[in-house]
């Protein structure tokens, strides 16, 4: 008898949502996906389901097939909330600087990166609309105060946090002092169908 291990159950499972996601960023049906990858679509009907256990091999078939890193697959993009605390951060020295390493993430794409000056404004938070499937927002406070994360899940930043969350779900973006100052990175999965545009007077970090 074949016992599943549940940490395997997990990666299985992170492979079918990612598998799933990415094809239909693509506008691939799984026919187009089994032609480019050379599996199955049988097999690729049990990987989507989280029921296949895919080898290496079928994982780098796949990435190659959708054009990504096959370790993009065994990636979370439905990220949990991650927040370092300005007490936290670690400084290493080298010469002429100093550098505190915040956050790193993996693979290509869109990248936007903005200098936000906030004001509060009255009434309850707006909540700002999912944007593309597999947005990071990444938050760091220079001064003032803010709250931001997912709707769910809000984190309060005071200046030296920082936080990253996924954007793909509505989430908050609101000053809690009367000024604040941010830098923000917005990372998009690259898709090759669809160039992002900026929107000039959206939310920040949105895309067309």
């Amino acid at each position: 008898m074949h016992i599943k291990s549940d940490a395997l159950a997990r990666e299985n499972e992170l492979v079918a949502r990612n598998v799933r996601r990415f094809r239909l960023e693509r506008a691939m049906s799984l026919g187009d996906l089994a032609r480019r990858s050379g599996l199955s679509k049988q097999t690729l009907s049990k990987i989507e389901q989280g029921s296949g256990n895919p080898t290496v091999e079928t994982l780098s078939l796949l990435g190659a097939a959708l054009d990504m890193p096959a370790r993009r697959l065994l990636t979370e993009w439905g990220t949990p909330v991650y927040v370092q605390r300005h007490a936290e951060g670690e400084w290493s020295d080298a010469r002429g600087w100093s550098e505190r390493l915040l956050d790193e993430t993996y693979g290509s794409g869109y990248v936007r990166t903005l200098s936000l000056r906030m004001e509060r404004t009255a009434g309850e938070p707006a909540v700002v609309e999912p944007h593309s499937p597999g947005t990071l927002h990444h938050v760091y406070v220079i001064t003032g105060k803010v709250r931001t994360g997912p709707v769910v899940e809000p984190v309060d930043l005071a200046a030296g946090d920082f936080a990253r969350f996924p954007g793909d779900v509505p989430h908050h973006f609101s000053c809690l002092t009367d000024r604040a100052t941010v830098h923000m990175v917005t990372t998009v999965p690259q898709i090759r169908r669809a160039r992002p545009t900026v929107v000039k007077g959206g939310a920040p970090g949105q895309q067309s």
